[in-house]
């Protein structure tokens, strides 16, 4: 077999005459690129510009660092990103510091970075200005969201360090003007994690029971990097978001941070937020008496100019013997008419009653005639009803004695011997004649028979059937 000569490229890698130098895995050599990146830049301090700043749901924060003529990613793990004095936004220029490292699975090398501080005053500044910027498009900083504050709070919430004189000269300062109750959120004002628990004493202080009324957020003076807890967004925010008027109180007259802006009502110290949050107690009193002392003298004068206007008013009217004169000359002239009013009146009345009685009379007796003569014929009708002679024209015949007493039994009628018998239509003497078997012989009945039924037909009664 033939060896190719060592200028050409053989089909198969083989070792080669004078070669000493093994073949390396790209593990292997990205291993040892890492190691030797790692060893000469175990330390360094690199100034940039945050590009591209993204915080990951694991809490790694990623980025890049960048100048006009190169970038550097960057990798701040989520133990270094809770220690940063700043939250890292993009267009600021910062000093990282950290070591470099390789990651092999995408050939790339980066910064990790374990501590980072703006670069300079300026790149500070900048940032502010950048963020104050984006937080007024947002209308975070209108004059309109403005509240006005409470004339007098009930309860106070105030935002500060426990431990500073801050509040104790916003205690002293209540105490002076007018007491009231105060309520403290202790928070760190400065350092690490001083941000976040400052907005959460804002958001905090609506749920509290009772709820203050006025709140105050309040810090000492100090740099710009001492006051910058109050900078951050998310205190920006809380402070925008309190539906509790709020007053921002931090540093000295000339110092000015974000909170300031959201806040409804900017104070140059805490002793004059205090003085802004109550009037002076004295001088609500004094103030008091005198609106009292107004009243006094305004009532007074009101009963002054009444007495005044009754005596103009009073001497304007006439006696009253004056103005009772005329009446009671009118009541002595009626006093006098009315006996002849009443006796002409009484007269006239006498006449028009005696007019009228004679009609009332007559009335009277034509209507007792009338009345009566009904009466009667009522009787007269009924007479006739019950008239003995009226059932006589009916066939009925009336037994009466010679001496014309009507006789109702056979037994009178054979005592009395002869009789007078009265038809509807004249008189039939009689005597009586026949046993007494004959004369108590019932009277005869009238038979009917129709289609094979025999009914017997009963001598009507006196008073049966007739004309009314």
């Amino acid at each position: 077999m033939a060896f190719p000569d060592s200028d050409s490229a053989g089909l198969l890698a083989e070792a080669r005459q004078g070669d000493n130098a093994p073949s390396l895995s790209v593990s292997e050599l990205a291993g040892a690129l890492k190691r030797s990146v790692e060893s000469a830049f175990s330390h360094v301090r690199v100034r940039g510009e945050i590009s591209g700043f993204k915080r990951h749901s694991s809490g790694h924060c990623y980025f890049t660092l960048k100048d006009d003529n190169a970038c550097l990613d960057a990798v701040i793990w989520r133990s270094g990103a809770g220690a940063l004095a700043f939250r890292p936004e993009d267009g600021a220029e910062v000093i990282a510091t950290g070591k470099l490292t390789t990651y092999p699975g995408r050939s790339k090398y980066q910064i990790v970075v374990e501590r980072m501080e703006l670069a300079g005053e300026g790149a500070l500044m900048a940032l502010l200005e950048r963020r104050r910027k984006a937080l007024a498009a947002e209308g975070l900083f209108d004059a309109g969201r403005k509240r006005p504050l409470p004339f007098l709070p009930k309860v106070i919430g105030v935002v500060t360090s426990p431990t500073g004189a801050v509040i104790r000269d916003i205690l002293h300062r209540l105490a002076d003007r007018c007491p009231t109750r105060v309520i403290l959120w202790p928070v760190p004002v400065q350092g690490e994690g001083s941000a976040a628990k400052v907005a959460a004493a804002i958001r905090g202080f609506p749920a509290l029971e009772p709820r203050p009324d006025l709140l105050i957020v309040a810090r000492g003076g100090g740099s710009i990097e001492d006051l910058w807890a109050f900078n951050e967004e998310e205190v920006v925010r809380a402070a925008a978001e309190c539906p509790i008027p709020l007053i921002s109180a931090v540093g000295h007259e000339t110092d000015t941070t974000l909170i300031d802006f959201a806040s409804d009502l900017r104070a140059p110290t805490p002793t004059a937020a205090a003085e802004h949050a109550v009037p002076v107690r004295a001088d609500l009193l004094a103030h008091l008496d005198e609106l009292a002392a107004r009243k006094k003298r305004c009532l007074t004068r009101r009963s002054e100019l009444a007495r005044e206007r009754l005596a103009l008013t009073a001497c304007r009217f006439p006696e009253p013997a004056a103005l009772l004169a005329s009446p009671r000359q009118q009541f002595d002239e009626l006093g006098d008419r009315l006996p002849r009013a009443l006796g002409a009146r009484a007269g006239h009345a006498r006449a028009d009653m005696n007019l009228v009685a004679g009609r009332l009379r007559r009335e009277l007796v034509d209507n007792k005639l009338a009345r009566l003569s009904d009466r009667l014929a009522a009787t007269w009708k009924m007479a006739g009803l019950v008239h003995p002679e009226r059932p006589l024209s009916r066939g009925f015949v009336r037994v009466t004695d010679r001496d014309g007493r009507t006789l109702t039994q056979a037994e009178d009628a054979r005592a009395a011997g002869a009789l007078a018998l009265r038809f509807g239509d004249g008189l039939v003497e009689a005597t009586v004649d026949g046993s007494a078997e004959a004369a108590s012989a019932p009277p005869p009945r009238r038979v009917e028979r129709k289609r094979g039924a025999t009914y017997v037909q009963p001598q009507p009664g006196l008073f049966d059937g007739g004309d009314e």
